[in-house]
């Protein structure tokens, strides 16, 4: 069901961008800028879409690792996105770096 619904999400994407951001993000400051980078020129609003569903992809198979990142993608601004949809109720461990003693 996974890859079915990424697959048809890129088909989306290909046609208007900011439909397949309103997917991913949700109504907020990605899908805003999002519509006004298709305005500007298709390609910039394509370019923006297909960052967002990386970065939501990305970081949801990360969450279902048991990873979550601490720090926000650059240029992402919604929570659903930078989380990976997934809600994280204190199971998940945040990405360490080299453990100090």
């Amino acid at each position: 069901m996974g890859v079915i619904s990424a697959v048809l999400l890129i088909l989306i994407t290909i046609l208007f961008p900011p439909i397949g951001v309103w997917a991913v993000a949700g109504c907020g400051a990605d899908f805003l800028i999002n519509i006004c980078l298709t305005i500007l020129g298709y390609l910039p609003g394509h370019v923006h879409a297909f960052y967002i569903i990386y970065v939501y992809y990305e970081r949801k198979e990360a969450a279902i690792a048991g990873v979550i990142h601490r720090r926000d993608a650059p240029g992402v601004y919604s929570h659903r996105v930078n989380t990976g949809g997934v809600r994280g109720y204190g199971t998940l461990q945040e990405q360490s770096g080299p453990q100090r003693a």
